[in-house]
């Protein structure tokens, strides 16, 4: 248990992390959907990272998880998440922690309500993956940042970090749940909604004086929400993010629309037009954003 890391939902992110992982010699267990548990366990993950060997991994792979681990990190999509929690024995983390990397602010509930205080909030940046196959994946970002916080499991987290860290990812410790999950929810919430929308990658949205206009409009707004959610976020700082993003990025939830899979648009860009409702703060242009992108994955 003490150094073994579960990733529930070995998808894009969770699969790339959870090679990384094993190929560095922390035992992890993977809990993907019933029907690829086999598939999994035969074939493995595969990795391909640009200049580098392809990473090949083989971890153990389980239906449900019931041993205790010392770090879950649940990396499915929101829009599965109810499912996927009931392949987890709550038991399984009562001495250690549960990192969720799903994008949004709404997950926590949910997660909280299975786990308890063993929850704590995470987020995921610096990072690109998308599969080719099941279990094979394109790594376009050199490494990620992941970002964990909770007031009181401060050891956990020290612990959980210095696992991921063998995996040569960069960790950072926080105090604040919300800032967390706001640092990257503020600026995904428009970007997430402007690809879809538009169907554009990044570079030709910041290129574009309209649509320029409309992203700074919507991340000035996101940022105001943040704050009234008791978080100073910085559109100067998005901004900068922003622009240092490739030009070719584009994001998950523009991929699923455009391959008429399910996305997590209301779970990312919905969740901020809803706190913005439930603070009573008005967003026009990003709520005009997730109109336009809606109606495109219908």
């Amino acid at each position: 248990m003490r150094d073994t890391v579960a990733v529930l939902g070995p998808g894009a992110v969770g699969g790339a992390l959870a090679a990384h992982l094993a190929s560095a010699g922390v035992h992890v267990v993977c809990i993907p959907r019933p029907e690829t548990v086999q598939v999994l366990a035969l074939a493995g993950i595969t990795v391909e990272v640009e200049s580098r060997e392809p990473i090949v991994a083989r971890p153990e792979v389980a239906g449900e998880l019931t041993r205790p681990v010392a770090l879950l990190l649940v990396t499915v999509k929101a829009y599965q998440l109810e499912e996927a929690l009931s392949r987890v024995d709550p038991a399984a983390v009562e001495e250690g922690v549960v990192v969720p990397l799903l994008n949004g602010l709404e997950h926590l509930d949910a997660l909280e309500a299975r786990f308890g205080a063993r929850v704590a909030a995470g987020s995921i940046s610096r990072f690109e993956a998308y599969r080719v196959g099941r279990f094979q994946i394109i790594q376009k970002t050199p490494s990620a940042v992941v970002t964990m916080a909770a007031r009181d499991l401060s050891l956990e987290l020290e612990h959980a970090a210095a696992l991921l860290q063998r995996g040569a990812l960069e960790v950072r410790l926080e105090e604040d749940e919300r800032q967390v999950l706001w640092r990257k929810a503020g600026r995904l919430a428009v970007l997430a909604a402007a690809t879809t929308a538009s169907t554009l990658p990044v570079g030709p949205l910041r290129d574009d004086p309209r649509w320029r206009e409309r992203l700074e409009d919507a991340i000035e707004e996101a940022c105001a929400i943040a704050a009234a959610d008791g978080v100073a976020l910085s559109s100067a700082t998005q901004w900068r993010i922003i622009e240092d993003l490739d030009d070719d990025l584009t994001t998950s939830t523009a991929r699923d629309v455009a391959a008429g899979r399910p996305s997590e648009l209301d779970a990312i860009t919905g969740s901020v037009v809803r706190a913005g409702e439930r603070l009573g703060v008005s967003c026009p242009a990003l709520s005009e954003l997730y109109a336009e992108a809606k109606a495109r994955a219908r």
